[in-house]
């Protein structure tokens, strides 16, 4: 079954022109691009995002961060989607990430790690909805007319 996750490229990532390599490397593990945008998160709208966070001693640092600068939200979709993109997307400590996982690639350290990856169906639901309108997204799924 198709399913839709979501992708965050990380200011850092973003600004040191990586977007174009993790598109790539996303297309290359046959995912299908599906949404993609950049925005400049305000704190509140990080904030909003991350709020399972809230109250852990890194959640200043990463409202912080997240809304330095810009970021690129990307939708994407493919057979077990969820599941796919977090071994893509490798170890949170890209140290620790296999070698061809995006973190590995343009990860810096736990925090500017490149990317965020949906972690599960649920989320993957709420975060994409957190970003795109239906009229945002382009999905193969829904072509059959």
């Amino acid at each position: 079954m198709l399913e839709l996750s979501l992708v965050m490229v990380k200011p850092h990532a973003f600004n040191k022109k990586k977007l174009g390599k993790i598109v790539s490397m996303l297309e290359q593990n046959e995912f299908s691009i599906v949404g993609l945008k950049s925005i400049k998160l305000s704190k509140e709208l990080a904030r909003r995002f991350y709020f399972v966070h809230e109250g852990k001693e890194f959640f200043e640092r990463l409202i912080t961060y997240m809304s330095s600068d810009t970021i690129a939200a990307i939708c994407v979709q493919k057979e077990n989607c969820v599941k796919d993109l977090r071994k893509l997307v490798g170890a949170t400590d890209p140290t620790k990430a296999a070698e061809g996982t995006i973190r590995r690639e343009v990860g810096e350290n736990v925090e500017a790690n490149g990317v965020h990856a949906s972690d599960c169906i649920e989320n993957a639901k709420k975060e994409i909805r957190f970003f795109f309108s239906d009229i945002e997204l382009f999905s193969f799924q829904y072509l059959d007319y």
